[in-house]
């Protein structure tokens, strides 16, 4: 099938709008329609090659967090169906370790890449991938939407769930809340029953930080950081950082409370953590690494949703010639939550 998208030659080189072929769906394997994909820091940080960068791999079809339906399946698949609505599993993994088994997909043992990076994403029409690696997804939720849930939704889920456990009487501090994750981890928080503050650089991402459910804190600098307006006199006892700088980090370890958490998602490969045993022991810190989110993750994402409870923020939805403009907002970090490119447009 020859198909017109958009494919990288170089990590950290430009998109380049060409026509190319996309083969059958091998055994175990799907091809997906595009019907919208999400744009965020994640892609631009697969694009230059953050997550891997072997030139073997090229020319790639980025973008992850796809939403579309099933059109045709490899030999062997019963599961799921022509004509199935699926949102795709960013990490590709095996189904067969232990972690997979138990639930755990993002610890996969046998971890093959990730979607995007190792296979074709929805920068295109039509992307084929293991259908291990797709989710079903409801028909309720529109197109545009639907694209925040296998990311930016589910990984606010896992975090606050299944590593920092937040629940009522949690305080939680939210570094970069207007991005794509940090306005749906705000949002996750308060469900939980947290008291959120929103930690935003961008004045104009405050009235939105405030809407989903957080006290927005302006922090140009963290030397200057006041909280007292979230928190009254008390301490955070969660901080989850989107950031992932050393100032980040560092107000993050000097801000948390007595027993409180920190949570770290994001991995840059020249920052480190300015943490000493002494500090941790003596204030009882606990450091969480947090891996993506579970299949299960993604699923209860899409419920929540579906149900209501969950609101995606996608604040900019283009054709696919306005995916640059996204880019370039995300670059000068204007973009409030998510962005997204329509195939259907």
């Amino acid at each position: 099938m020859k198909v017109a998208g958009y494919r990288i030659h170089e990590w950290g080189g430009p998109l380049r709008w060409e026509s190319f072929d996309v083969a059958a769906p091998q055994p175990a394997e799907v091809l997906v329609r595009v019907e919208a994909c999400g744009i965020g820091l994640t892609v631009l940080n697969c694009i230059r090659g953050d997550l891997a960068n072997e030139a073997a791999r090229l020319p790639r079809v980025p973008g992850h967090e796809i939403v579309g339906r099933v059109e045709a399946v490899g030999e062997s698949v019963t599961a799921p169906a022509i004509g199935q609505r699926v949102m795709a599993y960013f990490y590709l993994v095996c189904g067969r370790c232990e972690a997979c088994r138990s639930g755990g997909d993002s610890l996969c043992r046998n971890l093959a890449g990730w979607v995007g990076v190792h296979r074709d994403g929805g920068y295109a029409p039509v992307t084929v991938l293991p259908a291990a690696n797709v989710v079903p997804l409801p028909d309720s939720i529109p197109a545009a939407q639907a694209t925040a849930i296998p990311d930016a939704i589910a990984t606010p889920l896992h975090v606050c769930r299944t590593r920092a456990r937040v629940q009522p009487g949690d305080r939680v501090a939210v570094i970069g809340a207007g991005g794509g994750i940090g306005i749906h981890m705000v949002e996750m928080a308060a469900l939980f029953g947290a008291r959120v503050a929103g930690l935003e650089a961008g004045e104009g991402k405050l009235e939105t930080i405030r809407r989903m459910g957080a006290v927005p804190i302006l922090s140009r600098s963290f030397d200057e950081i006041d909280l007292s307006p979230a928190f009254d006199d008390e301490r955070p006892t969660v901080v989850v950082d989107l950031v992932g700088s050393r100032a980040s980090l560092a107000w993050a370890l000097d801000a948390l409370a007595l027993g409180g958490r920190l949570v770290v998602l994001t991995t840059f490969r020249d920052v480190g953590l300015p943490v000493t045993p002494r500090d941790l022991v003596l204030r009882e810190i606990t450091l969480y690494g947090s891996r993506y989110a579970s299949k299960a993750e993604l699923r209860e994402s899409a419920e929540l949703v579906a149900a209501g409870r969950i609101h995606p923020v996608v604040s900019r939805v283009v054709p696919p010639t306005g995916i640059e403009q996204v880019h370039r907002a995300l670059r000068e970090g204007t973009l409030i939550g998510r962005g997204a490119v329509n195939w259907t447009l």
